[in-house]
C-alpha cells in the first residue's frame, strides 16, 4: 500500500486546503461506515486496509460496520438514522437513489463544504456508473463497488461437450444450443438467479438484450408490458420449460458461485465482483464473457455507490467525502479492482501500471470493462424495494410454472403502477 498511501497524502492535503476554516476547526476523529457483504472473498480485510491507510494519512478513523447484504444494510442504516445513531456514510445499491431521496436522509454532494470542483471530479467516473448518481441537478452518491453482469463458463466442460472453449455463446440462440449440450449427468447448462433482491438484476440485463429499458430516468414509471419486456421474460421461461437447460422454480443467488466451482453448472450469470473468487478457487479452466443477447451481448450495471447522510455534521460530511475521494484515486481503485474483481470506476485507474500489468496477465478482467458501452442502468424507481418484490414474485411464479410470461409482466406492471402513482407529476 506504500504507493497508494503516498498519493493519498497529496490528495488528502489538497482536500484539506480546499475545506473552509470553519469545517477544518471542527476536528473529526471518527466516522461510521456501513458496508454490505454480498459476495464471496476476503472483502472485509480489504476494506479494513483502506480505512487504516486513510487514518494514517488523515488522522480520521473510519469504523466499517459489515451489515449483511445490500437489503439488510439499507434497512439497518435507515433504522439507525431514524433512531438518531446512524452511520455517517454507507455503500448502498446505486439503484436505491430515488428511494433514498424520498426518505430525505441524503446529503447532496454539492452542499458538502469543501466539495471543491465537484463536477470536474464526478465527470471522471464512467458515465454508465454515474447514471444512478444524479437526479434533479444534484449528485447524491458516487460509484464505488460497481460491476456489470457477466457470465462465467467452464472451458473444460465446453471441450468435453464438443464446444469451442474460446467461442462462448454471444446470442440467445447460441446459449440455448450450447446449454443443451452441457445439460447432462446432473449438470445444468446455465444458472441465473431469480431470488428476492437479485431477479430484477438478471431480468434488467435480459430486457436490455431485447433492446428495452424497464423504467424512465425519473424513477416514476415502469414498462413491464412492453412487447420487448414480455419477449425477455418468455426467453427466460423458455430456458427452464422448453430448452430445459436451467432449473425451474427459484434459484438463489448464493448457490451460483458454489455450483460453478463444484462443476454442477457449466455457465452462471453473475457479477464481476466474483472474479477474484473464481480465479482463486476454480480448479478447472474457466472463461468470462459478456452476457449473450438476442442478437449480440448486452448487460446491466450494478453494485454499490457511496452515499453520505444528512444526519452527519458538516465536518463529518466533509470527512466522508474525503474518504470517497481517497478510494476513487487511480491507485486505490486499481488495487480494489485487482483484489475483488469489481470494476475500477474511473478510466484513469485502468491506465495505472499495476492494473495494466494485471490485465495483460489476466485478460478476463477486461471483459466487464469492455461491456460498459452495451450496459444499461439497473432498475431504479421510487419505492424500489416494493417494485423489486413485485417483479421477483412474478418472475418466481413464472419460472415455477404458475404464470405465463405475459401474465407475469402484466401483474408486475399493475402493482408498479399502483405503487408509483403518488410520484407522478401532473
Amino acid at each position: 500500500m506504500t504507493q497508494i498511501t503516498r498519493r493519498a497524502a497529496l490528495i488528502a492535503g489538497a482536500s484539506l486546503l480546499a475545506t473552509p476554516a470553519l469545517v477544518r476547526a471542527q476536528t473529526v476523529r471518527e466516522l461510521t461506515f456501513y458496508y454490505p457483504i454480498a459476495v464471496g472473498g476476503p472483502i472485509p480485510r480489504i476494506i479494513d486496509g483502506y480505512c487504516e491507510a486513510f487514518q494514517r494519512e488523515t488522522g480520521i478513523k473510519v469504523n466499517p460496520v459489515y451489515a449483511g447484504a445490500y437489503g439488510e444494510t439499507l434497512t439497518k442504516a435507515v433504522t439507525a438514522i431514524r433512531g438518531g445513531a446512524g452511520p455517517h456514510f454507507s455503500c448502498l445499491l446505486a439503484a436505491e437513489l430515488h428511494s433514498l431521496r424520498d426518505m430525505d436522509i441524503l446529503a447532496p454532494f454539492e452542499e458538502i463544504e469543501g466539495a471543491g470542483d465537484l463536477n470536474a471530479w464526478a465527470s471522471g467516473f464512467f458515465p454508465a456508473f454515474m447514471a444512478n448518481s444524479k437526479a434533479e441537478g444534484k449528485t447524491w452518491s458516487v460509484p464505488f463497488q460497481r460491476s456489470t453482469a457477466v457470465y462465467y463458463y467452464n472451458k473444460d466442460l465446453f471441450r468435453a461437450a464438443g464446444l469451442d472453449p474460446e467461442a462462448p455463446p454471444r446470442t440467445w440462440a447460441q446459449l440455448i444450443e450450447a446449454g443443451r449440450k452441457l445439460t447432462a449427468d446432473g449438470k445444468w447448462g446455465v444458472k441465473m438467479s431469480n431470488s428476492s433482491g437479485n431477479g430484477q438484476w438478471t431480468f434488467g440485463a435480459m430486457a436490455n438484450q431485447a433492446g428495452h429499458k424497464l423504467m424512465n430516468d425519473a424513477g416514476t414509471e415502469t414498462y413491464f408490458t412492453d412487447p420487448r419486456a414480455v419477449e425477455a421474460a418468455n426467453f427466460w421461461r423458455g430456458l427452464a420449460f422448453d430448452s430445459r437447460i436451467t432449473p425451474q422454480g427459484v434459484t438463489d443467488w448464493g448457490v451460483l458461485a458454489p455450483d460453478f466451482l463444484n462443476q454442477t453448472a457449466a455457465m452462471i450469470w453473475s457479477t464481476t465482483g466474483n472474479l477474484t473468487n473464481m480465479r482463486t478457487n476454480a480448479r478447472f479452466n474457466f472463461g468470462v464473457a459478456g452476457l449473450p443477447g438476442k442478437e449480440s451481448p448486452h448487460t446491466v450495471v450494478g453494485g454499490g455507490n457511496l452515499y453520505i447522510f444528512k444526519n452527519a455534521s458538516p465536518a463529518e460530511r466533509a470527512a466522508a467525502l474525503r474518504f470517497a475521494r481517497y478510494v476513487a484515486q487511480p491507485e486505490v481503485a486499481a488495487d480494489w479492482c485487482m483484489k475483488t474483481g469489481y470494476l475500477a470506476t474511473r478510466p484513469e485507474a485502468w491506465e495505472t501500471e499495476s492494473l495494466r500489468r494485471y490485465t495483460q496477465e489476466f485478460p478476463a478482467a477486461l471483459v466487464a470493462k469492455d461491456q460498459i458501452p452495451v450496459a444499461t442502468g439497473e432498475l431504479s424507481t421510487f419505492e424500489n424495494q416494493r417494485i423489486y418484490k413485485a417483479l421477483n414474485d412474478n418472475l418466481q411464479a413464472m419460472l415455477s410454472g404458475g404464470k405465463s410470461a405475459q401474465q407475469a409482466m402484466a401483474d408486475t406492471q399493475a402493482e408498479a403502477t399502483r405503487v408509483l402513482r403518488p410520484f407522478r407529476r401532473a
